[in-house]
């Protein structure tokens, strides 16, 4: 397999390959239930999986904001959350990794805008400063287990 390529022919970048995961076998971007399995779907990836529930909690936080804010902070915040997936999403199904990479590279524009809306609705007091950290603690996991990934994806090209 070209290493700059994505292909399904040869069950795409695999752990044991060290395409995704540490050489030492680490799964940190793999579904822990099988670890040693090809990634051949984004869900696959705990990037993923941990921007969801991101998207999630972001969701429950801003239920509460003023009406006012339907379609200000409250909308940005649901967005910025959303576009974290779903550029993971997208990338993974691009044909390059220099396509993936450009994917996770907008993921992260998307993680840094939500961790400053938050900061913005917590100065509002729109949200607790507990709200807050819990936001900001998941986007940072979120963009500790993205720059791993795209890492480990350029050391590959």
């Amino acid at each position: 397999m070209d290493s700059g390529q994505w292909t399904e022919e040869s069950g795409q970048w695999t752990e044991e390959s060290g395409e995704w995961g540490e050489d030492s076998g680490d799964d940190t971007f793999f579904n822990r239930r099988n670890p040693e399995m090809s990634v051949k779907d984004y869900r696959d990836l705990i990037l993923w999986q941990r921007a969801t529930e991101l998207v999630v909690l972001v969701y429950e936080v801003t239920r509460d904001f003023p009406n006012d804010e339907l379609y200000g902070l409250r909308s940005q915040m649901r967005r910025a959350s959303v576009s974290i997936p779903s550029n993971i999403a997208e990338g993974q199904g691009r044909d390059t990794t220099a396509d993936f990479l450009r994917f996770l590279s907008i993921a992260n524009g998307s993680r840094r805008e939500l961790e400053t809306q938050t900061i913005i609705a917590q100065r509002l007091d729109y949200i607790s400063e507990q709200q807050s950290e819990q936001i900001l603690d998941l986007a940072t996991e979120v963009g500790r287990l993205r720059h791993g990934l795209a890492d480990s994806l350029k050391r590959k090209q």
